[in-house]
């Protein structure tokens, strides 16, 4: 069943309004008729609102709530991703499996090693790209919200916007071994806020990794292979659904 991200203000009592882009969507792209059902979520709790398509006018999709589904989808904690600048697209495969796995935000990072250099100009482009990959992959997930996918930082930046979150975790290839992992791992409590560090392709400078020390972060190892960007995350990601998922 299709899903859709509305407005709080767009539910008003038994009737939900979808508008803009999602309107043209499920009317020209979809087809869909009146009668046929939908999923809604506003993005602002985990209800979902099941409704059907009462009807059509020039600019909106007219539906009727049927009943609200009160199902939690998120994960008990809020994983915030902060990513080293990829090559290539590969940014765009980590948002998509990293919003398919629960991280509540993500941060693409500018670091020391990271070859892709982004210009203003370039970074807004970017950025209108990456938060439609996010909207497009919470849908997908059946997501209560959509993760938002910020300007890039730089290192210090990054350290300085995690600085009041509850875990700070960097994998790093020389961290201690597993067992410290999964105690770490282990206590983590719901409701706190997450923070993962994830170098790009060449990994994180020795300065970093002493800045984040420095900064209270804890170096995590994924075990005794070295992993791509791309994959660090989502282990990382793995690790806290297998932990904490209800």
């Amino acid at each position: 069943m299709y899903q859709f991200f509305v407005e709080p203000e767009q539910i008003q009592g038994n009737r939900i309004i979808i508008t803009g882009k999602d309107f043209n969507h499920i009317k020209n792209v979809l087809r869909m008729k009146v009668g046929e059902e939908l999923n809604v979520k506003s993005g602002m709790d985990d209800n979902e609102y099941r409704c059907g398509i009462l009807e059509f006018t020039e600019e909106e999709v007219i539906c009727e709530l049927y009943f609200i589904k009160e199902e939690a989808t998120e994960l008990p904690v809020r994983v915030y991703l902060f990513q080293g600048l990829p090559k290539s697209d590969k940014m765009e495969l980590i948002i998509q499996k990293a919003v398919e796995l629960g991280a509540y935000e993500i941060i693409p990072m500018a670091t020391k090693r990271a070859i892709v250099k982004l210009d203003d100009k370039k970074a807004k482009t970017k950025i209108a790209r990456w938060r439609g990959i996010s909207e497009a992959a919470a849908k997908q997930s059946k997501r209560a919200i959509i993760p938002n996918i910020t300007a890039p930082k730089s290192f210090k930046e990054a350290l300085e916007y995690c600085k009041a979150m509850d875990v700070k975790l960097i994998p790093y290839e020389l961290a201690e071994g597993m067992e410290f992992t999964r105690n770490v791992i282990a206590g983590i409590e719901k409701n706190q806020s997450v923070a993962v560090f994830i170098g790009p392709e060449g990994g994180f400078a020795e300065e970093e990794i002493q800045a984040a020390r420095e900064a209270g972060m804890l170096p995590v190892t994924l075990g005794k292979r070295i992993l791509r960007t791309e994959t660090a995350g989502m282990c990382v990601l793995a690790f806290l659904l297998y932990q904490l998922e209800e």
